[in-house]
């Protein structure tokens, strides 16, 4: 199949950049470029108001126009603004408009720069000239030159509806993704309050100091040396070779930050049996892991015998016939807050032994234990279902959105 040829036209061209500034002081919401969220309000970003109270050097954004931040050396911000008529971004954006409005269709050039071509080109011309200490610089007359592929309108309207139609599929997993982390949340303050279904009929509750529980639930310490194990890991000399890079799996904070699900099995560094004798610890399967220096709070079951450096506390499980791993890991996930406020320092905060050593935790029987966790992993499980289906739909539009910006697929032939 020969490739189609679209005729291209210079971007400075067919665009124009827009220097307007906010003079009157007007009340515009003030919007920041991501390249994850592309143009979006700065609370979405930041949560809080970190722009300047004057924004009469702001400049103003206009429906369609785009806005370009700064790049890195992976990254290149921008987006276009499709959901207000005006708006405000800061004066070291890039802003321009379509001039040649007949021409090209404000959504197909925004997909045409989320293509793999067009943000190597862009973050390599930022490469090439001098860096700031905010990012790479980029200005309009940067991106001017670059040839821009004009199909015709109703071609590009068309690649925008078929582009559309997929990232819609992503957006609407985010959604179920994030809906299901709300119930499972929701699921885990009303079982470690309630109970297990199976077992709430006729029962009663008491005040304790983790609050409301079922009265027939114990509450138990993490020192209770007759059910749990507090361990500490370390750190093998790095400039020893041969205690790295064998079989034995080393966890550090970092991991466990990188998880999206309850068990750890994998590592981004292995040491050694050497290693492991030398300057760290190892942990046996089912244990629980959890961070607690920079930051604290992670927390995470072993799925196999790991070792683990001196960032993480293990908490090995003594009676597995009074504790289950699933049980006390969900219990810790409810209580990652109040896990960092345990700890102390200066320069960093850590979670000590004794702290955790006095941690509370409620105890009901086994049985109870196994449905609560039961529950929540069914839940997990679900979590990750979605995960994949919007992974797979994200691949889907990368592979479509540089194939048809690439002209390799023809798409008059393809019916929506």
């Amino acid at each position: 199949m020969s490739k189609i040829s679209w005729p291209t036209k210079k971007l400075g061209e067919i665009c124009e950049e827009r220097k307007e500034k906010n003079v009157e002081n007007k009340n515009l919401p003030v919007f920041t470029v991501s390249h994850i969220h592309g143009l979006v309000s700065y609370q979405k970003v930041f949560y809080k108001q970190v722009h300047s109270e004057d924004t009469r050097n702001y400049k103003i954004v206009r429906s369609n126009d785009f806005a370009f931040g700064l790049p890195t050396k992976n990254t290149l911000p921008f987006g276009y603004l499709n959901s207000e008529n005006e708006v405000l971004v800061s004066p070291a954006y890039i802003v321009f408009s379509i001039k040649e409005k007949n021409l090209l269709y404000p959504r197909f050039l925004f997909y045409l720069f989320k293509t793999e071509k067009y943000k190597w080109r862009i973050i390599e011309i930022a490469k090439s000239q001098s860096a700031t200490r905010h990012g790479l610089p980029l200005k309009f007359s940067h991106l001017k030159d670059i040839q821009i592929p004009l199909p015709p309108f109703h071609i590009q309207q068309k690649i925008v509806r078929l582009l559309d139609v997929v990232q819609s599929a992503v957006d609407v997993q985010e959604k179920i993704i994030e809906t299901t982390k709300e119930l499972k949340k929701s699921m885990m303050a009303d079982l470690f309050k309630y109970g297990a279904p199976s077992f709430r009929k006729g029962r009663k509750l008491k005040k304790t100091e983790i609050g409301e529980i079922p009265e027939n639930w114990e509450v138990v310490r993490l020192g209770d040396k007759n059910l749990f194990e507090i361990k500490l890991g370390g750190t093998p000399k790095t400039t020893f070779q041969d205690y790295w890079g064998g079989d034995i799996p080393w966890i550090t904070p970092n991991d466990l930050s990188k998880l999206t699900t309850p068990y750890i099995f994998e590592t981004e560094r292995t040491i050694t049996k050497k290693g492991l004798e030398a300057g760290s610890t190892l942990l046996p399967k089912d244990s629980i892991i959890i961070s607690t220096r920079a930051p604290i709070g992670y927390v995470a079951i072993l799925g196999r015998d790991m070792a683990f450096n001196q960032g993480c506390k293990g908490i090995g499980i003594k009676n597995h016939k009074k504790v289950l791993s699933p049980f006390l890991y969900y219990f810790l996930l409810t209580r990652t807050k109040q896990l960092h406020e345990l700890g102390s320092g200066s320069t960093f905060r850590e979670l000590s032994t004794n702290d955790l050593k006095s941690f509370l935790i409620p105890l009901p029987k086994i049985e109870e234990q196994q449905e609560i966790a039961e529950i929540l992993q069914t839940i997990d499980q679900k979590i990750e279902i979605e995960k994949k289906k919007k992974t797979l739909y994200e691949e889907l539009f990368k592979t479509m959105l540089n194939k048809i910006m690439n002209q390799e697929i023809d798409v008059e032939k393809i019916e929506i």
